[in-house]
C-alpha cells in the first residue's frame, strides 16, 4: 500500500521511490515492487540508457486503489491513536 500510495498519480523513478520509504530494505522494496507489477498495479519503463533510467507508474487498476488506500488511512488516523 506504500508503494502505491507513494506513487499516486505521478511518474517516479526507482531511487525517488526509494526513498520516500525509509527504513525498507533492498530486497523487499524489490520483492513489492515486482509483485505490483505482477498484478497489474504498476507499470514500469526501462529507457536504453547509460545510466538505465526507469520509470514507475500506477496503471488503471493501481489508480483505483488510491481511494481504498485514502480511506484506510482515515480509518488508521480515527481509530488507532
Amino acid at each position: 500500500m506504500l508503494i502505491l500510495f507513494q506513487i499516486n498519480e505521478r511518474v517516479i523513478r526507482y531511487g525517488e521511490l526509494k526513498r520516500c520509504i525509509p527504513g525498507i530494505s533492498e530486497k523487499v522494496f524489490i520483492q513489492a515492487l515486482n509483485s505490483l507489477i505482477e498484478n497489474k498495479l504498476v507499470s514500469k519503463k526501462s529507457y536504453p540508457e547509460i545510466p538505465p533510467r526507469v520509470e514507475y507508474r500506477l496503471t488503471k487498476m493501481g489508480v483505483k486503489t488510491l481511494p481504498i488506500i485514502d480511506k484506510l488511512a482515515q480509518f488508521g488516523l480515527e481509530n488507532l491513536k
